[in-house]
């Protein structure tokens, strides 16, 4: 969640970024899906003349979109998952017992590396008073990814800061050399004090202040749909706010984990956290 890229990895980043930028030339409207880890697979589930198919992927609910006169669902595939087949279950009469099968291929994808040296020692190795918080927040953080508000939802999302992606989706990070989870979401980079707003329709289900997200909003889309927002240095709404897109959370800061004031944003799809760059129009400059 920072946005200085080691040099030694600047131009794996940007080969990266302009693939990226290709995979994006059409507008989120088109959405086809990217079945790789970190991606998010689309399934066919009949015909939108019948009634809105109920779909699983595992023990979790799947969003389900109409496009093209079709039932499409989105599979949030996380960036753990190997690569297979893998099955989501559907059935369109929620008091039926039979289910029918889909089969989601994952593909391999390998992503970059990125280097960071931190000045500040209590974001790398914090110590056992440190981490008491960070492991509460972690189980509270899990149970807002959870959350399942059965409504229409808008795949078309905006961008929520005027500024350019500095860290992409997907990295491989380690902090003073010390390996640490990859960047499970995209931050972008714009001056303290910048404006941040909704990419899409919502309803503000936490804020608060977290150990390495510093001050974050988290917003409930609807069906599994969560963005995290995080390192703002402003939060001007509250728990229970129902937002539209282009409304108002917060400032751009450079609370928690940083080395300079960036958007962080990680976007979940049934609690998998996904390359929010896949929902996006192309940036025009």
């Amino acid at each position: 969640m920072t946005n200085i890229v080691h040099t030694g990895s600047i131009l794996r980043v940007f080969v990266l970024f302009i693939c990226i930028s290709a995979f994006n030339t059409a507008s989120a409207a088109s959405f086809t899906g990217s079945s790789v880890p970190g991606g998010v697979s689309m399934v066919n589930l009949g015909n939108a003349s019948g009634p809105k198919p109920q779909a699983r992927y595992g023990a979790k609910n799947v969003l389900v979109i109409e496009q093209d006169g079709q039932w499409k669902g989105l599979v949030g595939i996380s960036l753990k998952t190997l690569p297979g087949n893998y099955i989501v279950s559907y059935q369109t009469d929620k008091d039926s017992s039979t289910h029918k099968e889909v089969s989601v291929k994952v593909k391999p994808k390998t992503y970059p590396e990125q280097r960071i040296k931190m000045k500040q020692k209590k974001y790398v190795s914090p110590n056992e008073e440190q981490l008491a918080r960070i492991n509460s927040e972690k189980k509270h953080m899990s149970k807002l990814f959870k959350i399942w508000r059965d409504t229409d939802v808008s795949v078309d999302l905006s961008w929520p800061v005027d500024g350019p992606l500095s860290s992409p989706f997907g990295l491989r990070r380690f902090f003073n050399d010390q390996p640490r989870n990859p960047h499970s979401g995209i931050d972008i980079a714009a001056p303290e004090g910048t404006d941040i707003v909704m990419p899409s329709d919502g309803v503000i289900i936490d804020t608060g202040n977290y150990y390495f997200n510093g001050k974050t909003v988290f917003v409930d889309h609807g069906q599994g749909m969560i963005s995290m927002f995080n390192h703002m240095s402003k939060v001007i709404v509250k728990t229970g706010d129902k937002l539209k897109r282009g409304d108002k959370i917060g400032e751009i800061g450079q609370t928690g984990r940083v080395t300079g004031p960036h958007l962080h944003w990680s976007l979940s799809l049934n609690e998998a956290r996904v390359d929010p760059m896949l929902f996006l129009p192309e940036k025009q400059n």
